[in-house]
This record gives structure tokens, sequence and C-alpha cells, in this order.
């Protein structure tokens, strides 16, 4: 068998993801010569709640993904808040466009991935990278089925457990992530959840949530996500998720004739990117490899397209053969998007972990249509979580955008 040819491009990505898919997108649009691969092949599942948030339809909306492209996208119109008290709230959305949606993340990265070959990248499935050498004007990288890539900058957006961070040295060993969740699919839906979006702060969850996301068809994506803070074992956490849907307010709210679906799956989510490794040679870390994940909510897919854009952004701008350029303008831009909302969550999520607290938070929410309408804009990231402390940030138009897809 003849050996696999080496072959030189300007930029290779490594993960298919929303992150990945994204960083190849603008890349190949921008004229450069990218690589993206994958070990998976597409269309695959992913476990995830399969919600998007505000932030994440507004960087989907310019990277030019229409939601015609998804088969099973569902548009939300309301949240549906439970308080540990058993308090519910109702959080309309602005009528002006979509502000949150879901969608099954099969379809939706598999739609990502199209776009990136359309714009000109030249994706390769089933292929893993095995070994990486930076040199002072270049990366090469070996791939399964491929053999040696040159590229001038790698973007690692190859997950929480990253091979490529792994190949590099920088992996932090024990690491299992700040947040855990179960999810699984559930048809036969016939109580409201088959058209609402429910978030249950159970006592026993507390500062994490239970969650029913709809989607067509009588379906919906239900599951919870708790802190990892040491308190609860394995065989704690397997018993929570066994009694998940005999709960009497969730057993309502999906009908008595709902059926879980295939398997339950498990994921450990990265939220520190505060802490995280950010850059290492000519290599920049994008999406759960740059542990970008919201820690108050473990929402992860609008930070994975917003860190896969600035990731291509910054190669574009930077200095022909100055990885040192690249770097610093990818590290400067994560700081401002992300880290001071890291931080202001990670305050509110302290908060959240007392019921009491969690149960103001709730009443204080539902207290006026004026809170129900503005909170459901900072929930899902329409505005910066810490905006009061960041006035680079304000500008006139303060929680009066106008959504996504009009």
């Amino acid at each position: 068998m003849p050996p696999a040819a080496e072959f030189s491009v300007d930029v290779l990505v490594v993960g298919a993801g929303p992150a990945g898919a994204t960083a190849a997108t603008v890349l190949a649009r921008a004229g450069r010569k990218v690589l993206l691969i994958d070990k998976a092949d597409f269309p695959r599942d992913k476990c995830c709640g399969d919600g998007l948030t505000t932030l994440a339809l507004r960087e989907l909306e310019t990277l030019g993904l229409r939601p015609e492209r998804v088969p099973n996208w569902q548009t939300v119109d309301a949240a549906w808040l439970r308080s540990p008290s058993g308090r519910e709230v109702c959080l309309p959305m602005p009528v002006d466009g979509i502000y949150a949606a879901t969608t099954p993340r099969r379809e939706l990265d598999a739609a990502l991935v199209e776009l990136a070959r359309e714009a000109g990248a030249d994706v390769r499935e089933g292929c893993s990278i095995t070994a990486l050498r930076h040199f002072a004007l270049r990366a090469e990288a070996d791939v399964e089925g491929l053999g040696t890539v040159t590229a001038e900058f790698v973007i690692a957006a190859d997950g929480m457990w990253s091979p490529t961070r792994k190949l590099l040295g920088l992996a932090e060993p024990g690491y299992l992530g700040e947040w855990h969740a179960f999810r699984q699919y559930a048809r036969n839906v016939t109580g409201p959840a088959a058209e609402r979006l429910y978030v249950w702060f159970e006592p026993d969850f507390l500062p994490g949530y239970a969650w029913s996301f709809p989607l067509p068809g009588g379906r919906v994506n239900i599951g919870f996500g708790v802190m990892r803070d040491g308190s609860r074992s394995g065989k704690q956490t397997k018993a929570d998720w066994a009694g998940l849907i005999d709960r009497p307010h969730i057993r309502a709210a999906l009908g008595p004739d709902v059926e879980l679906e295939d398997r339950v799956t498990a994921l450990p989510i990265p939220a520190g990117i505060d802490r995280a490794v950010l850059t290492a040679g000519r290599t920049l870390f994008v999406g759960d490899a740059a542990r970008a994940t919201d820690v108050m909510t473990g929402e992860g897919i609008g930070q994975a397209v917003l860190t896969g854009r600035v990731a291509a952004e910054s190669v574009l701008g930077g200095k022909a053969g100055d990885a040192g350029s690249v770097r610093d303008a990818y590290e400067r831009e994560v700081r401002h998007h992300l880290f001071a909302d890291h931080r202001m969550s990670k305050v509110l999520n302290s908060m959240l972990a007392k019921p009491l607290l969690a149960r103001g938070a709730i009443r204080l929410v539902g207290s006026s249509d004026w809170t129900r309408r503005n909170f459901v804009r900072w929930m899902f990231e329409d505005e910066p979580r810490a905006v009061v402390l960041t006035p680079r940030r304000w500008h006139r138009r303060f929680l009066r955008q106008h959504g996504t897809y009009r």
C-alpha cells in the first residue's frame, strides 16, 4: 500500500463541532487553504441540551447558517422557570425575532460542517491527529489516514478531552470539568412540555437544574446538570437520573404517555476558561478545548462559535509569520468577550446554590412585566452578564436589540 501523501495548508482545524466548523468557514471564505478534520463521521450525535441561546443565534446568523438548513429546528417563544419552592414563572421572549431555539446537535453540527465545505474548506471525516510538532514558521501534524500535514497555524477544537492539548503536554491530570450532565430524548410528550421550554431549579440539584427542551413531533430533550463539587457520588447521580421523570411536576409537564428513547448519555462540561491555556506555539484552543462553556448554565454552543470565529479572525489579522501577534490577539479578544461574564456567573452560581436565594431570585424575576421581559434577554446571553461592570460594552440600544433571523 503506498504511503499517505504529505501536504501543506494554511490552517489545520482539529475537530468539526461548532467551534471548528466556524473557524474553518471564516478562514476559507477569506481565501485561506483550510483542512478540517474530525475523528467522527457526520452526522453524529453529541450529548447536549440542544438549546441555542441568543448569543449562539447571533453568532450563527452572522456566520450565515439559516434555520431551514436544520430539519428539526424549533423556535422557542418563552421560557418557564420553576423555583425550588414550586413557584413557576413564564418569561416570554420578545417578538421582534428569534431569541432562543432548540435543534438536535446531530443536525446542527452536520449543517455547520456542510457550511464549511461550501466555503471551500477541505473536510476529512474519520481522521484523528496523532502527533503535533511546532517549529519557528510552521506546525506539523501527523493525521491518521492523511500522513503529515504542514500548517502555519493549528486551531484545536477537539473538545473537553482535547487530544491536541495532550499531544502538547498541556493536559491537566484528573480534570473532569466543572459540570456533569445527563441527557436523553423522549417521545409521546402530550403535556405542556411539548411546546414549552422548562428549566426546573430542583432543590437537590442547586446550583444546577433540570430541563426539558421541546423538539418537533412531540419529542423533547430532557436532562439535568449539576456542579462537580465533590458532594455527589456517581451512584447518587445515576439515582437522580433514574427518578427524574417521575417527579410529579416533571411528569405533569411531559404527560402520562411519555417514553424515553434509546439510551441516556452523560458528559463532563468544562467551564473554566479563566484558568485554561488558550494558546501554545502555533496552536489556538477553542470551544470546549478552551473550557469556554458558561459556568452558570453549562451552555457552550454560543461560546464555541464565538471562540472559533475569534480564532479565525486572529489568524487573518496576524502579521505574516508572527505567531506571537496571533496568540496575543486571540487571548485579548477572548478575555474581552468572556472573562468578566465568566467571573460574574461564578458569583451568581454561588448564590443560586442556596435554595432561599434561588427562590428569592425567581420571585424577583417574576415580579413585573419589565423584569420578565428583560431577564430572559440576560439569561439567554443577549447582553453580557457582567455588562454593569464593563462600561466599554455599554451601548445605546442596551436591552433593546432586535432578535435574530427577523
